[in-house]
């Protein structure tokens, strides 16, 4: 089970509730949020929706979880439901759930994360006539596009050629003021030198806020540039898959000992909803960062050595590696930037 597919579950619960009376609640939330456990939680998921719905349900938060936790513990894929502090509702999913999200993602595709919960929205985007204002609002509205929404662009002044033609901002932003627009920290210096990639990474991995470097930095190809960390490893994922297939075996998702990538990669799909919803591709550049820096152990045991044969072990491995790829490659077309094969 997905986190979506878990969000779904847990909002057709509360549906069920008040259809059969258990809940008396005039309007229904519109989605559920689930996310890793914060302090003093467990298992794989939490959610706060009790604690929404408690009171214009009338009952105390703790009495409302502990009315859902029976109907998900009914659910199949759901091994076990715990109530914790006010009344949020822990979920651990059953076994397996490792290999469902792998293969869910092998499905999916650089589109795994997408879903259609902005459909039919029309947001108006406005940016400062700056280099990075500009680039950062095509991020945005690339993400928001990636949740079924339907941005339009506007800035005061038509963008400057070297910034369509090098760095990929539209050319087709409309000419006209705006309130409130993106208006992140100005580049210090003129970015284009450092060609599309690089240039991007540098204006969109820093938040907002933050003061963003332009030089060489981001060009080396060692660990110490993030940018290269997250290519790199998406090279690496797709040349294990290769070489897979020159010995002779394919992916199967299985079961792998990684915790920190099982959690990264589920977390994809709540990293985008968020960096829609708060105009923040930094969001979105250092969770692929985190995706990268978790696939980086995995990888040296992906292939066997010697004469080993291809095990259901290096299977899994292989099925990870892969869905992790996927993973950074969608991320860095959402950011703007290229996700080659060979590096």
């Amino acid at each position: 089970m997905t986190p979506v597919e878990l969000s779904r579950t847990v909002l057709h619960a509360v549906r069920r509730a008040v259809d059969e009376g258990e809940l008396a609640v005039a309007v229904l939330p519109e989605r559920v949020v689930v996310a890793p456990p914060g302090p003093g939680g467990c298992g794989d998921y939490a959610t706060n929706v009790a604690l929404q719905l408690a009171r214009p349900a009338g009952q105390p938060a703790p009495a409302v979880a502990e009315l859902l936790r029976t109907r998900l513990l009914r659910t199949d894929g759901i091994s076990d439901v715990v109530v914790t502090g006010p009344g949020f509702l822990n979920i651990s999913l059953a076994g397996g759930a490792d290999a469902r999200l792998v293969r869910h993602i092998l499905r999916a595709g650089p589109r795994y994360g997408h879903s259609d919960a902005l459909a039919g929205q029309t947001i108006e985007l406005h940016a400062a006539p700056e280099v990075r204002a500009l680039v950062l609002m095509d991020s945005v509205a690339r993400v928001l596009r990636s949740q079924g929404a339907r941005p339009q662009l506007h800035c005061t002044r038509p963008p400057e050629d070297a910034w369509v033609r090098i760095l990929g901002v539209p050319e087709d932003i409309r000419v006209r003021p705006g309130t409130a627009p993106l208006r992140p920290v100005p580049a210090p210096a003129d970015p284009t030198s450092l060609g599309r990639d690089a240039a991007r990474w540098a204006l969109l991995h820093p938040a907002p806020h933050d003061r963003p470097r332009i030089g060489d930095e981001h060009l080396v190809q060692r660990e110490s540039n993030p940018l290269f960390r997250v290519r790199y490893a998406h090279a690496r994922s797709r040349a294990v898959v290769r070489n897979a297939a020159d010995l002779g075996f394919g992916a199967e998702p299985g079961t792998v000992n990684a915790s920190a990538l099982h959690q990264a990669l589920a977390d994809h799909p709540r990293v985008l909803a968020a960096t829609a919803a708060h105009r923040a591709p930094d969001r979105l550049a250092r969770h692929l960062v985190a995706v990268a820096d978790a696939l980086a152990p995995l990888l040296p045991s992906v292939l066997p050595l010697g004469d080993e044969k291809p095990s259901a072990a290096h299977r899994a491995r292989l099925a990870l590696a892969e869905a992790a790829g996927t993973v950074l490659a969608g991320g860095l077309t959402l950011l703007g930037i290229d996700a080659p094969e060979h590096l």
